[in-house]
């Protein structure tokens, strides 16, 4: 019997969903808990896919570990929580080619690419939707250059490390970018507000105007 967890690396707590899945099979829980944290400890704080091959006679498991997301593995690059809500007008981060090829020849095993060169492109594709730039570039323009052989160098030297003066170029112009973004969401915002604010006036309805009331003429006696 084959079972699909995905947990948080070396975080797996007991709970009604993963009773709920370990059940049918009748195997110890704590056991299973133990044992998926101690083989994930290393992706501590990623999401990592685990399959548990259960002998329902013997009631014996091995537990098999793949390697985690590329989006989840990008963003531990990144050091960051989530992607962005707005690819295309709100960024991230900021990745070297080196770090998304580290990221590639984590996951070229798990992946359909042939050739690492494949792979980078495929994680490339990845950065787009989370709004990831690579080398200061948009994510697009950067699988246009790998294709191109721009990046062939440090590809077939499978370097995964960028050097300290890189870092720092890429995080200055990042951080020259957020503040821009930041601009943007603040003018944003203020526009929206005062939008609402219109609205909200246009749609109170204006108190009646007091009719005035012209006392009746006296009738002149005959």
């Amino acid at each position: 019997m084959k079972i699909k967890i995905l947990a948080e690396g070396g975080e797996l707590k007991p709970g009604p969903a993963l009773s709920q899945k370990l059940g049918p099979a009748g195997i110890n829980l704590n056991d299973v808990i133990s044992t998926v944290n101690e083989a994930t400890k290393a992706f501590k704080g990623l999401k990592v896919p685990i399959e548990l091959e259960v002998n329902l006679g013997t009631k014996e498991f091995t537990v098999e570990v793949f390697s985690p997301p590329v989006s989840e593995l990008l963003k531990k690059e990144l050091g960051v929580e989530k992607g962005s809500g707005a690819q295309a007008k709100l960024f991230i981060g900021n990745l070297s080619i080196e770090q998304i090829i580290s990221v590639a020849k984590t996951k070229l095993p798990n992946l359909l690419s042939k050739t690492l060169k494949t792979a980078v492109k495929t994680v490339v594709g990845t950065c787009v939707s989370l709004g990831i730039l690579v080398e200061s570039k948009s994510p697009v323009e950067i699988e246009a250059e790998i294709e191109e052989g721009k990046y062939d160098k440090e590809i077939n030297e499978e370097k995964t490390e960028p050097t300290e003066e890189k870092k720092a170029e890429l995080k200055e112009y990042f951080d020259r970018i957020k503040g821009e973004q930041e601009k943007v969401i603040k003018i944003e915002k203020a526009t929206k507000e005062a939008e609402d604010e219109k609205k909200t006036k246009k749609d109170v309805p204006a108190p009646d105007a007091k009719k005035e009331v012209k006392p009746e003429a006296k009738k002149q006696k005959k």
